[in-house]
């Protein structure tokens, strides 16, 4: 495998740090941290698991310069005073044991700030939210600027003193020094804006400041916002220009791209395709020939290894795609590409938890971002066969994690393919990145000799009792969700009707023609599967309008997608109907009410997504079978409640506890 990526695992040298591989983990905000700004051990096991993954350099999360003025987050780390340099030190050397290199993120949140986390106004270049609905912001003094400048070269020096091998000054994503950079946030009219150089002059005195405080042989990242990707903002080429007046003492540019307001961009959708953005780095590259960093949903190593060797990058960054799997490297190096579990970019547990909700991050598909795959050195104290009903994502985790600590295990599935619902959208061809997911799963349960897994059969209760269960987990998952609605059932998905749900899209994808203009499509449901409609539809020219009976479509989704979402419909024009009930389906328009008045929308397709229910076919008559014996009966994932990915894969993985409450482990 290293042969076949062997720009990969060719080491990078900067000034007198040298990095193992050319592989990097992105700076991602946790919400580990403790209450005080100190790294928590939590922290330590979590970046420790990606070091000894085979990263050959980790940049940590972003750490505050100034705070409360300058954080943005409510567990966000510290560096603004000596008295967090022993806990970093205890983490740089728990990393450095691994053969890793660290640095760490330095930031000022700038408007990106909340007052009711700091109790403080934000602070910015002008009284401009860094966000649509922001607060507004208190422009900054020239006073204040130096001192912040100061601020940024005692961070650099604190964390060199802690044993990082680098630091990356953050000039970008709508964070204070992008806040000058970007002509949409700085209006400035004293040196500090106007032209480029102006508004550049913030981020220069911190460069210098930096170089200042931690010397020649300390090499320094400057991470910045190529393409704002916002009207009216920052181009790559306008970024190519400001970056003469910023770039002397940056030993490496890790080139990222977009704002708050284009989100979608700075944490990548899940249908932007593998290494969208190396042309960005290019740019850069060539310009002022320096080594510069890329990302944007790098997934597959020959993604990784083709950008390297095409020059367009210099080191690879994976943020995402190490919380999903942090043994990356290691499995491209020494293993099977295979048993890569990769990151499908739903930002679900990481950006949705975090910047969504406030919560600690976790992932969708890995259920242990913080403890690896510890489990697996567990094993069973005697004889235990677990039988597993349903072959979907939350089925397959049970029965691999099961089997992998020893059980016998049996996977039922009643249709032809293992994979569910995932693997169903998944053929939605901006959902095709979420077949990696149950791909991974199949490939998994398919290596485990211990695991046998029978599909197209139905799971009857006496082929159940052969098989001798000690533990049965139903995981049956769920069906889109039909309430008595008039002329619903009668309509949906008959002959002479067009109204279909998101089951009958799937089956029917290949028949939609790619120009669809003069075509009426109305969805009812404005979640996530009514959205996933709205977003094959709406690019094909269609006239796209969605109905949601909440006063809020898209209510639940993860902030990428919300905002990836509401830039399309904005984009096509789709209409959107909140606070709108369907009363009546019928074969050719919706009756629908909205402020007391009903009125009819004519459609050439009508799609029902009013979400899934849970589907457990067989549970009761296993729970009656078994009544008497000593088996333990689980309900895992959609056939509880129907749900996300994420709470099945979870569940299943929990069967380790049923395995621990019943004394096998």
């Amino acid at each position: 495998m290293k042969k076949e990526y062997k720009h990969i695992f060719e080491p990078f040298t900067v000034r007198r740090m040298t990095v193992k591989n050319r592989i990097m983990m992105t700076p991602m905000g946790t919400n580990y941290g403790e209450q005080s700004g100190e790294m928590s051990f939590l922290h330590i096991n979590y970046y420790e698991q990606r070091a000894k993954g085979g990263t050959g350099l980790i940049m940590v999360e972003n750490a505050s310069v100034d705070s409360p003025e300058g954080s943005n987050g409510t567990t966000q780390l510290r560096i603004d005073h000596d008295n967090y340099i022993p806990r970093l030190f205890k983490f740089t050397e728990t990393i450095h044991k691994h053969g890793t290199c660290v640095g760490i993120q330095l930031n000022h949140a700038g408007a990106s700030a909340q007052s009711a986390r700091t109790n403080m106004q934000p602070v910015s270049a002008s009284n401009i939210p860094s966000k649509e609905g922001g607060e507004i912001p208190r422009p900054l003094e020239k006073d204040e600027i130096l001192r912040i400048v100061k601020k940024y070269g005692e961070a650099a020096k604190r964390a060199q003193t802690a044993g990082f091998d680098t630091v990356e000054i953050h000039a970008g994503h709508s964070y204070l020094l992008s806040q000058f950079l970007s002509p949409l946030t700085n209006k400035r009219t004293d040196e500090f804006g106007g032209s480029p150089e102006n508004r550049a002059r913030f981020a220069r005195l911190v460069m210098e400041e930096v170089r200042r405080q931690v010397g020649p042989h300390f090499p320094i990242f400057l991470r910045v916002s190529a393409d704002e990707f916002m009207e009216g903002g920052n181009t790559l080429d306008d970024c190519l220009d400001y970056l003469q007046y910023i770039q002397e003492e940056a030993d490496v540019i890790d080139v990222s791209c977009g704002l708050n307001g284009s989100i979608q961009y700075q944490i990548d959708a899940n249908h932007f395709p593998d290494g969208w953005r190396s042309y960005m780095a290019r740019a850069v590259k060539e310009r002022y020939n320096k080594p510069c960093v890329t990302m944007g949903n790098i997934r597959d190593p020959k993604v990784a290894e083709d950008i390297l060797a095409r020059g367009d990058a210099d080191l690879i960054g994976m943020g995402r795609g190490l919380i999903a799997d942090p043994e990356w490297v290691n499995k491209v190096e020494f293993g099977d590409v295979c048993d890569i579990r990769k990151c499908i970019s739903c930002n679900i547990g990481c950006a949705g938890n975090r910047i969504g909700i406030n919560r600690p991050i976790r992932c969708t598909i890995n259920p242990s971002v913080t403890d690896g795959e510890v489990y697996k050195k567990r094993r069973i104290t005697k004889p235990c066969n677990v039988v597993v009903v349903g072959g979907g994502t939350a089925g397959m985790e049970a029965a691999c994690t099961a089997a992998e600590v020893g059980c016998t295990t049996f996977l039922i599935e009643k249709k032809p393919n293992l994979g569910g619902l995932a693997a169903e959208i998944s053929k939605i061809p901006d959902k095709k990145r979420l077949s990696d997911f149950p791909n991974y799963m199949i490939h998994r349960t398919n290596k485990l000799k211990n695991l046998f897994a029978f599909t197209n059969m139905e799971a009857d209760v006496d082929f159940i009792k052969s098989l001798k269960p000690n533990i049965i987990v139903n995981a049956t998952g769920s069906s889109p969700l039909l309430p008595p609605i008039a002329g619903l059932h009668e309509n949906l998905g008959k002959e002479g009707s067009n109204v279909y749900s998101i089951l009958d899209m799937i089956e029917h994808l290949g028949d939609y023609p790619d120009d669809m203009s003069g075509k009426k499509v109305v969805v009812i449901g404005g979640g996530a599967v009514g959205l996933d409609v709205v977003e094959y539809f709406a690019p094909r020219g269609a006239d796209v309008s969605i109905v949601e009976m909440m006063p809020v479509i898209g209510n639940g989704i993860d902030p990428v997608s919300k905002v990836d979402i509401n830039t399309l419909m904005k984009k096509y024009n789709v209409k959107q109907m909140p606070n709108t009930a369907l009363k009546e389906v019928r074969p050719d328009n919706f009756l629908v009410e909205a402020d007391g008045e009903q009125k009819e929308l004519p459609f050439d397709y009508g799609f029902v997504c009013l979400g899934m229910k849970a589907e457990h076919p067989v549970l009761q008559q296993i729970r009656e079978a078994f009544e008497e014996e000593d088996v333990e009966i689980m309900n895992i994932g959609d056939s509880v409640r129907a749900r996300r990915i994420i709470e099945g894969t979870e569940e299943g993985r929990n069967i380790l506890n049923t395995l621990e409450k019943r004394g096998y482990l």
